[in-house]
């Protein structure tokens, strides 16, 4: 991760001095007309601090990892702020992004996002596909299953002294997403909202093989059951969700929202609480289910606009039906922005704990932090800043799933009668006191704007527990604020 930091640092300074609005076609014109339009140029100079018509940030994707190879790709996004009297809110939002890596991780997205296409409503398109040879994969209720550094940190831990793989905690997830969503206004601030789309999940094991593939014979995965397999053949994990499925979904709330703009808002409040129905067919009839979704935002200006104070407050919970774990680790929302949202534990929600560390029927999070800006500044005609936020992060569950101790131990007598019960303890701690404890995190973040819509981030952050990973500084490279 530390070398996408640094890829993504250094292209994003070779492109800030390349992003342009429009292109210079001077050099096909003659001597006359160049000066009509230098001198329509000049009469039409900005001096609002308002950006109009078309726009756009783009920056590479490249990087490495051990594990996934060699990514490479880019993302875009263009904005269109007509004659610039909505600015810095934008009249439509495109955003484009392909990524990929020689072992199959990737990121293929396209995004449309506009108040203004049908009056008085906001509509937003997502179209996702997401490959992921890796996801992480840490079992149920967060604190009640353990987590063992030394099972999947080669640089730290040698065999000998306990190390498996670093595919230990890992399992097989291509991820695909359709949604169209749709906002109306009732009154004030006050907003209906209505939703649907797809989610359709492939799940599996690792692929150890496609991933040793062109590797030294000392770099490569020892070909073991991982904790994904243990869920499996445990009976944790149902025969009908084990390898995904897809599930049509609808969606429906009620939001208010008083920001003054919607990235980085200098104050005011954003609710909303809905409730999504996922349908499923077939085997998987059982997993049909609803879930509410509830999230607070506030916004308290602390200095102009230059120092704020921003907290997040959010539950999910599952109140109908059966939810499948793939399902569990996806958190609800009324309009997407970022690629993905995922439960707590990661860059979308508490960032340094591990990903999907909380996997949970029903989870409850929260995110405080400072927004500072260090510097504002012009190059040609776009308006950026640099800023910072310090952040303190928390999950934890709320609707656990039930593991009872004598069930657990029943199906494994069945099912894998070679393992030892007496290391049942390294995987599964039956304190049901444990379930709620809270995950907590905090770090600092960097920001980059360019017309106050396009924002790089880059997020530091550090559990404070050694079950959320406390050994391993987690970096996040996203676009936008978090919320």
């Amino acid at each position: 991760m530390d070398k996408k930091i640094l890829w993504g640092v250094v292209f994003l300074i070779l492109n800030l001095s390349l992003v342009k609005a429009e292109g210079d076609a001077f050099g096909i014109l003659s001597d006359d007309t160049k000066g009509e339009l230098m001198e329509m140029r000049k009469r039409e100079k900005d001096t609002s601090g308002i950006r109009k018509g078309w726009t756009f940030g783009a920056l590479p994707s490249v990087s490495y990892d051990a594990d996934l190879g060699f990514q490479y790709g880019a993302l875009a996004n263009i904005y269109y702020f007509g004659d610039g009297s909505t600015y810095p809110e934008y009249l439509h939002s495109f955003y484009i992004e392909a990524s990929y890596t020689t072992k199959r991780y990737g990121v293929f997205r396209l995004f449309y996002d506009s108040k203004y296409l049908i009056p008085n409503h906001r509509l937003t398109i997502d179209a996702s596909y997401l490959p992921d040879a890796m996801c992480d994969f840490y079992g149920f209720n967060g604190y009640q299953t353990v987590f063992n550094d030394v099972w999947r940190n080669s640089k730290k831990y040698s065999a000998e002294e306990g190390y498996r793989s670093r595919a230990y905690y890992k399992f097989k997830r291509d991820l695909f997403r359709f949604s169209a969503d749709i906002q109306g206004k009732l009154s004030g601030n006050f907003y209906w909202n209505a939703g649907i789309g797809v989610l359709g999940y492939g799940c599996n094991s690792v692929d150890i093989k496609m991933l040793n593939k062109g590797k030294k014979e000392t770099k490569k995965l020892p070909e073991i059951d991982v904790l994904y397999d243990k869920y499996v053949q445990w009976g944790l994990l149902d025969e009908n969700e084990k390898n995904g499925g897809w599930h049509p979904y609808v969606h429906a709330g009620l939001t208010y929202d008083s920001r003054d703009k919607q990235q980085n808002p200098n104050k005011g409040i954003y609710a909303d609480v809905f409730l999504t129905y996922n349908a499923a067919f077939g085997a998987q009839k059982a997993f049909n289910n609803m879930k509410v979704n509830a999230d607070f935002r506030h916004y308290v200006p602390i200095y102009k606009d230059w120092i704020s104070f921003a907290y997040r407050i959010g539950v999910q919970l599952t109140t109908y039906g059966k939810s499948p774990f793939y399902l569990n680790t996806y958190m609800n929302n009324l309009y997407i922005q970022r690629v993905l949202y995922e439960g707590p534990g990661g860059g979308n929600s508490v960032r340094g704990v591990l990903r999907n560390r909380v996997l949970a029927n029903g989870f409850g999070f929260a995110n405080l932090e400072f927004r500072l800006k260090a510097c504002k500044f012009k190059i040609r005609k776009e308006h950026f800043y640099i800023g910072f936020n310090p952040f303190l992060d928390m999950g934890m569950v709320l609707q656990p799933y039930k593991l009872d101790k004598n069930e657990v131990v029943k199906s494994i007598k069945e099912n894998d009668p070679d393992f030892n019960l007496d290391e049942l303890g390294d995987y599964l701690n039956f304190d049901k006191k444990s379930i709620y404890r809270p995950h907590l995190s905090a770090g600092i973040g960097l920001k980059i704007a360019m017309n106050e819509n396009f924002i790089l981030s880059v997020d530091w952050a550090v559990p404070f527990d050694t079950q959320d990973g406390a050994s391993k500084t987690n970096f996040y490279v996203k676009i936008g604020y978090m919320f």
